[in-house]
């Protein structure tokens, strides 16, 4: 069949009731900018998602659309289309974007004040460029920098993307980058769990005993943890980053004074 046919089953006009942005087969083509072949060759790679069926009938909505937008701007950045097609996998497969942020309903307010970020899959290689591969793809779900929402990414930090990005761009791969931040994740976790432990024991021993208890608090309690958790996010931020920054400092003095030994060792 020639590429510019509509095959039998989507001549017919659409039922009343179908959504307004829904496409038969040629219209999409047409709104992607590929031809009909084209886009039965992506179906058939199972690269966008099977169409609607009313009968004999299929058809295509924005997600689809959007999808073959997606393909189209990752074939110009120079990725294959079994690139595409793991990358795309790794995608459909990504946590879903509630479980990345914590949206259940929690006690307490949250303690960070980190900020999400959305970005299309095409701006999302705009940043990372050909490291963008479906092994950092998975990678960075998995850690829970990313997670799908709809045909987007959303990134858990703005500041964690930017300097990720930075990173990358002083010639870092990000697969290190990647499994730097899994270390640093660890890490985190540990010192968190030295100051939770700190708070639990000797300033909300006796509220939280009653949440585990499923006794109610009443509003006084809870306006004390909230007050102890808003006092205590900026001390504790200050704690860290005066040790790291120490800590760093210790550090590279140590390997600058390593190098200046090795160099002169050389240089007999």
């Amino acid at each position: 069949m020639a590429a510019n046919e509509n095959p039998p089953d989507e001549r017919t006009e659409p039922a009343d009731h179908r959504p307004a942005r829904e496409f038969r087969m040629a219209d999409l083509a047409e709104e992607a900018g590929i031809t009909v072949r084209t886009l039965r060759f992506y179906r058939e790679r199972k690269l966008i998602p099977p169409p609607r069926r009313e009968g004999r009938i299929a058809w295509y909505n924005e997600h689809h659309l959007a999808r073959l937008r997606t393909i189209g701007a990752l074939l110009e950045r120079g990725h294959t289309l079994g690139g595409i097609a793991e990358l795309l996998s790794a995608f459909d497969t990504g946590r879903d974007v509630g479980e990345l942020l914590g949206l259940e309903n929690t006690l307490v307010p949250p303690w960070s004040e980190e900020t999400p970020v959305r970005l299309t899959p095409e701006e999302l290689a705009d940043h990372f460029s050909e490291d963008i591969t479906a092994e950092n793809l998975s990678t960075s779900l998995d850690i829970g920098y990313l997670a799908v929402d709809g045909d987007e990414f959303v990134h858990i930090s703005r500041r964690l993307l930017d300097a990720s990005t930075e990173l990358v761009n002083q010639g870092i791969p990000l697969a290190a980058v990647l499994e730097a931040g899994r270390q640093v994740r660890a890490h985190a976790d540990a010192l968190a769990d030295v100051f939770t432990t700190l708070i639990r024991t000797h300033l909300l021993s006796g509220v939280l005993a009653r949440v585990c208890a499923r006794e109610d608090a009443n509003p006084h309690e809870v306006d004390h943890l909230t007050e102890t958790i808003e006092k205590l996010r900026p001390l504790s931020k200050g704690v860290i980053e005066a040790e790291l920054s120490m800590a760093m400092d210790r550090r590279v003095r140590a390997e600058v004074a390593k190098w200046l030994t090795e160099e002169g060792r050389e240089g007999k």
